[in-house]
């Protein structure tokens, strides 16, 4: 704003104050007035210009910079809450995973207790079936023992009572041949 927008009213107020109106009557400085209302038009257009703006620009980017800060709160609580769901979620597996493991475990103990059980009952059974064949050898071999005995016993019997002596080994083959028809004959 220009002073030659306020030259028409200066003038009409100098020419008001020449005519000694009411205003004057009242105690009212007309030129004083006139001065004080342009002074105040002049600071309210300084004012308009160096501090209205600028603070409403400052407001402006002020009131910018507080929306992008509850936009950026905003991202960061739904980050967040993902971030948890996706926690919770690996939580879960977890924890299904580890109950997949204990239940695996437990099943191999199961595993590995029957395994040695059944290797146990092979084991015994083996050695059982061991004995057996042990005690059926040393039977075979008492009896083998005993039909010697019994044959030397019978051929010294039979010395006797023939007063000579036989061949030894033609009489236990003799009496080999007679046990091995009799148990032939048992059997």
């Amino acid at each position: 704003m220009s002073i030659e927008v306020y030259q028409p009213l200066i003038q009409t107020l100098l020419a008001a104050e020449t005519e000694q109106s009411g205003v004057a009557k009242l105690g009212i400085n007309v030129p004083s007035l006139v001065a004080q209302v342009i002074n105040f038009v002049i600071l309210l257009t300084l004012l308009y210009l160096f501090a209205y703006k600028p603070i409403l620009k400052m407001l402006d980017k002020r009131s910018e910079k507080i929306k992008e800060s509850m936009e950026q709160a905003e991202k960061i609580k739904q980050q967040t809450a993902q971030s948890e769901e996706q926690i919770r979620t690996q939580l879960e597996a977890a924890r299904k995973e580890g109950q997949a493991l204990i239940a695996q475990a437990s099943q191999m103990g199961d595993r590995l207790k029957e395994e040695a059980r059944k290797e146990a009952r092979q084991e015994a059974e083996a050695q059982i079936a061991k004995a057996r064949t042990e005690i059926q050898r040393e039977m075979e071999d008492a009896t083998d023992a005993l039909r010697r005995e019994f044959a030397d016993l019978a051929i010294k019997a039979a010395e006797k009572v023939i007063n000579q002596s036989l061949n030894k080994e033609s009489h236990r083959k003799l009496i080999d041949d007679v046990l091995s028809q009799a148990k032939t004959l048992k059997g």
